[in-house]
């Protein structure tokens, strides 16, 4: 089926809560992000609901026609209790820490596999695909199969970083570690700092990503391009 390509809209939360109110309309967003061609729709909610709160992502829930995939740290017990209440079909657990700014590294499945695994086991009950935040280490892939997890999201900022300067020295570990998923059975997403100029030699490189989740860059391009276009344009560098 290719590689799917998931919205996150965090950055239409964040606008809006800047003047309060409720302009950008965050489910709209997310409506007419499907509209436009997205195969997902991403949100993170924090703890402290700085950009999508915890009842956008209810009433995101009532509208969604698409796959919902919600990202969040399972250390926080209203984090668990949302998405059981809501049943997105992915979960996406991240290991920040309280007040951090954005996601900046993955778990470390070995120290972690114990809790990982009950749960992931918890969300697994419930009929919700997990997927885990990892650096693209094979010793961590190797982890995270023992957790027991569906898929793993390769974090992919140290591969936008050094993409400018030598794209193949970039991408040379994350097809590394996407090789050792495809070999342990695992699915594979990928996201942070994915953009229109790093995101087609990604998947040329690894054709057999599930899955890419977008939300700053593509936004930035879509203040300049219109969020249809932009939506499209980034779908066309998966093809």
């Amino acid at each position: 089926m290719g590689t799917k390509l998931s919205v996150n809209i965090n950055k239409f939360a964040t606008l809006r809560n800047s003047r309060g109110g409720n302009n950008p309309d965050v489910v709209k967003a997310a409506i007419d992000a499907q509209r436009f061609g997205a195969d997902g729709i991403t949100v993170h909610p924090r703890p402290d609901e700085r950009h999508i709160r915890y009842n956008d992502v209810r009433e995101i829930k009532k509208i969604i026609v698409t796959e919902f995939n919600i990202e969040g740290n399972p250390r926080e017990q209203k984090f668990i209790d949302l998405v059981l209440e809501v049943k997105p079909q992915q979960v996406t657990l991240v290991p920040d820490a309280l007040g951090q700014l954005t996601s900046d590294h993955g778990w470390n499945t070995l120290e972690h596999k114990d809790y990982l695994r009950k749960i992931i086991t918890v969300f697994k009950n419930a009929g919700i695909r997990v997927s885990i935040f990892v650096d693209p280490d094979p010793q961590m892939i190797e982890g995270a199969y023992h957790t027991g997890t569906d898929r793993i999201e390769i974090y992919t900022e140290e591969y936008a970083h050094k993409f400018t300067t030598d794209k193949e020295t970039a991408i040379k570990p994350y097809k590394s570690a996407a090789e050792k998923a495809t070999e342990l059975g695992l699915g594979i997403n990928a996201g942070h700092d994915l953009d229109m100029n790093n995101l087609k030699y990604l998947k040329h490189q690894i054709p057999y990503i599930d899955e890419v989740s977008i939300g700053h860059a593509l936004i930035c391009d879509a203040l300049y391009l219109g969020f249809e276009n932009a939506i499209q344009l980034y779908k066309r560098q998966l093809m």
